[in-house]
This record gives C-alpha cells, structure tokens and sequence, in this order.
C-alpha cells in the first residue's frame, strides 16, 4: 500500500499548481513532482474546497471530526485510569505500588502512555519492572518513592533535602543523595527552581549523541545513513529557513520542512515528513551538527518514536557533515542567489520545485553513475519496496 504524502509536500505541489506558467499543464506539474495527475487533480479540488471555493467538508472539519473521536476515547481511558486507580489506593493493607495496576489496566486494553501520563510516573522504570523480578532492593527504593511522593504532593515547595526529612519521618529513611537521585528520575522538583540560560556567545551544550559517522558518508542500502542541517536566507519579509534530511545511498532529500521561524519544531516536522515517506526507519543513522534544534528534547524522542539512532558532529567542523553542506553549496548557487525574493511564499516555490523537479529527477550525479537520485532509486529498489 503506498504510503502517503506529507502535508507540507502536497500543498508546495498545489502552490506551484496554482502559480504555474501559461501553457504548463497539471499534468507537467505532476511528472515533476513525481504523483499522479488524478492525485494532483484531488489535491487541487481539496484545496478550494478549505478554501470555501467550492462545496464539501474540508480538511479541517473532517480532522476535527478524528481528533474529536480521539479525544473522547482517551477521556474514556484516562476517566477508567483514575477510577482504577482510586479504587487500589484505596485498600490500606496494600503498599501503594502503581505497576501492577499498569500491567492490569495494559491487559484491559488501556495504553500504557496514558496510563502512566495519568499516574504521573515514568514508563522507562515501568517496562525494567515488568522485564524482571523485583529486587528487595528496588522494593525499598519503591518505598522511599513513595514517600518522597507524598511529601511532595503535600508541599511542592521542597527540594530534595526536605523531601528527605519528610521521608524519614514517615519511617522511610535515606541519605540526601538516594533523596535527589530518587526526585530526579521522577521530575519532582521544587515549584520555585528556576533553569539557568546559557549568555549570548556561549558554546553549544554538549551533544546528544556520539559521532556514528566519523565522516564516512556512504551507504550500502536505503535507511541506513540520513544527514540533516538548516539553512537560512532573507526575503524581503524576513528570513525563511530550510531543514531537509538526506539519504547518503541516493543523495535524495527524503524530508524538509520549511518555516519562518528556526525552533525544533522545524527539525521534528523535517522528520516526520521523512519518516512518512520511507516507512520502516529502525537502525538508521541521522547525523546532524550540534544545533539546539537537534539536540532538544522534541527531536530526541522522534528519533526513538521512529527507533533511529542520533549522530553529532564536533562544534566548528563544518567536514563532519561535509555531505550536507555540499547540497546545500547547490541549493545557494542555484536558487537563493540567483535574485532577490520579495516574499517568503516565492522563495518556499522556488526551493520545493528546484528539490523535486530539477535535483531529483534532472540533475545527475557521478557518484550515482551519472543518474538522478529518483533513477537511482527506480532501478536499486524491487518495486515491491519503492518508496512513495
């Protein structure tokens, strides 16, 4: 079944669709593109449709619909999560231990994510516990949770070395450092800390990841090596930025995303377009640079969402990601400084056509046998495999 198309690439296709010169035809624009005239046709209908063009249910009142349908089941799951769990804490005889009740509701067909999410615990400690026996030792630790819990709960205001004489006057005894160890693994802290800012000028925090990569940019098969990077360039309205992910097997872009704005964001919508595209994403590699966008927390758990393993490079070594300045090396040469751009909606046009119709499917490459990365592709891949 193919896979579908992400957002942001069918409405590039229908700007350029709508903006396309006298004499060129939707079908042209769909060769370009890769996708189907009748596919394009669609996109182009859907689009005066959430315009108010034409009659129908847009994209937004059916969207709406789905994620009304899915929040009311998730109240449902969150609403049996609390009576549950209202019902177990309850019984006084019990040590108010919350995985069993995790495993009950998981059997019962209730998430674990919510389940957790509702309970305010952690699910990383949860799947150790289930993997094996509980140890007399996490058993006391369990304990001592527990009443670091309740005191926290009844004054947010403490830090760790209160919680902990609290804690011992409960009759659950332990050093300051099991106490800040304990509350730092379950995100308790006290309401009035406040994280520190790095200044203007400081270095980059350290890296996420360690280098994988170490510069060798080749690729025996598809999803196994990814290089990503943001570029940024001024319009007459202000600047517009570029993330775009690249298979090092085909040299094709297999995500971007562009934005006004350089927040992680970028980075995430960047991946998951990518992710979208190619299906099955486990083991691959994504080296980046030791930008905030690809060190925050937002693009680290897309990359375990998506079971793919990070790389960094050093901080100043532009030839540690030297494949990717390369493409972007193209991308500056023959569109941004080709003219000045007036609007960022110009540019977005311009960016999108050059990447799909000119780099993927016109310009050859020597490292490819002088074919173009969707030839490469075409003629590597078993059809049964291709990727959208």
């Amino acid at each position: 079944m193919p896979k579908p198309y992400p957002r942001e690439f069918r409405d590039d296709v229908v700007r350029v669709a709508r903006d396309r010169d006298p004499g060129v035809t939707v079908e042209q624009i769909a060769k370009d593109f890769g996708v189907h005239p009748m596919t394009l046709f669609k996109w182009l209908r859907q689009a005066d449709i959430d315009e108010g063009v034409k009659p129908g249910v847009s994209s937004s009142d059916s969207a709406e619909l789905r994620e009304a349908r899915k929040r009311i089941k998730l109240l449902e799951q969150e609403n049996e999560v609390l009576r549950r769990a209202a019902a177990y804490l309850s019984q006084a005889n019990l040590p108010k231990r919350l995985y069993p009740l995790v495993n009950e509701l998981a059997a019962d067909g209730i998430p674990v994510a919510v389940t957790c999410r509702v309970l305010n615990i952690a699910r990383q400690p949860y799947y150790r516990w289930l993997a094996r026996p509980v140890t007399d030792a996490e058993l006391a630790e369990a304990y001592r949770a527990d009443a670091l819990f309740d005191a926290h709960r009844d004054d947010p205001e403490f830090g760790y070395r209160f919680l902990a004489d609290e804690a011992r006057a409960a009759g659950r005894p332990m050093t300051e450092r099991t106490a800040w160890k304990i509350c730092s693994g379950m995100g308790w802290w006290s309401v009035y800390s406040r994280k520190r800012r790095r200044g203007k000028g400081g270095r980059p925090g350290p890296p996420v990841h360690d280098d994988l990569v170490k510069r060798d940019f080749t690729a025996s098969g598809p999803n196994q090596l990814w290089l990503a990077d943001i570029t940024e360039h001024r319009t007459g309205e202000g600047k517009l930025y570029l993330c775009a992910i690249k298979d090092m097997w085909s040299n094709r872009i297999v995500g971007y995303s562009i934005d006004s704005t350089m927040k992680s964001r970028l980075a995430v919508t960047a991946l998951h377009n990518a992710a979208a595209r190619r299906g099955d994403l486990a083991g691959c590699v994504l080296h980046t640079d030791r930008g905030s966008q690809f060190r925050s927390r937002k693009f680290v758990r897309a990359l375990h969402r998506h079971q793919m393993l990070g790389s960094m490079g050093r901080v100043g070594a532009a030839g540690d990601n030297a494949a990717m300045e390369s493409f972007f090396g193209l991308l500056q040469n023959n569109v941004l400084d080709r003219r000045s751009w007036a609007t960022r909606e110009q540019l977005r046009i311009a960016i999108v056509t050059w990447i799909e119709r000119t780099y993927h499917r016109r310009r050859r490459q020597r490292s490819l046998s002088r074919l173009t990365p969707i030839e490469y592709e075409t003629i590597m891949t078993p059809p049964a495999s291709q990727a959208a």
